[in-house]
C-alpha cells in the first residue's frame, strides 16, 4: 500500500522549467541585458572624450642654425623655414590641393607637391597646378632663450619677418 502512495502523489513534470518561468526568465534577461547596454553607452557618453594632440606650437631650434638664403623643411612639424636678407619667416608645408606633403627643389629653386604637379615660389605663392592659393605663412616669433617658434595653428595675414 504504501508503495500505491508514492504513485499517486503529484504527476512528476518531465522539464524542471515550466512555460511560464521559461517566459519570466527571458524577460528578465532581457530587462538585464538592456540595463547593462543603457549603463555602458551612459558611462561612454559621460566619460570625457580627449583627443591627445602634440602641440601647435614648434621650436624650430636657433637662428644660427639656418643658412642664409635657405628653405629647410621640417618633416615632423610639416612646416618649412625660410631664412632670407630681411629674417626669418615660416610657411606650411601642406598643400593647399589635398593635404599632401610638399617638398623644396633646390635645383629648381620652388616648392613642389609630389601628388598633383602644384608649384610655389619660395615664399609660398603659387605658380602652377590645382592647389587653391598659395601656402599659408605662418605666426613666428623669437622666444625669450633666443630660439625661433612657429604656431602652426596661427596664420599670418602677410608675410612676417622675424629679425635676429
Amino acid at each position: 500500500m504504501l508503495e500505491d502512495d508514492k504513485k499517486t502523489g503529484p504527476p512528476e513534470s518531465s522539464s524542471p522549467l515550466g512555460r511560464r518561468k521559461f517566459f519570466i526568465r527571458m524577460g528578465l534577461g532581457s530587462i538585464a541585458m538592456t540595463a547593462a547596454g543603457t549603463g555602458i553607452f551612459g558611462y561612454k557618453f559621460l566619460s570625457p572624450n580627449v583627443l591627445y594632440e602634440p602641440s601647435p606650437i614648434v621650436n624650430a631650434g636657433k637662428p644660427e642654425g639656418y643658412p642664409l638664403d635657405s628653405v629647410t623643411l621640417d618633416l615632423a612639424a610639416g612646416i618649412y623655414v625660410v631664412h632670407e636678407q630681411e629674417g626669418f619667416f615660416a610657411l606650411t608645408a601642406t598643400c593647399k590641393h589635398l593635404g599632401c606633403l610638399t617638398v623644396w627643389k633646390p635645383e629648381l629653386g620652388i616648392i613642389a607637391c609630389p601628388c598633383h604637379g602644384s608649384q610655389f615660389h619660395r615664399d609660398g605663392t603659387k605658380i602652377t597646378g590645382p592647389a587653391t592659393g598659395p601656402l599659408p605663412h605662418l605666426r613666428m616669433w623669437l622666444s625669450d632663450e633666443g630660439d625661433l617658434m612657429v604656431d602652426r595653428a596661427s596664420v599670418a595675414s602677410a608675410k612676417q619677418f622675424v629679425k635676429v
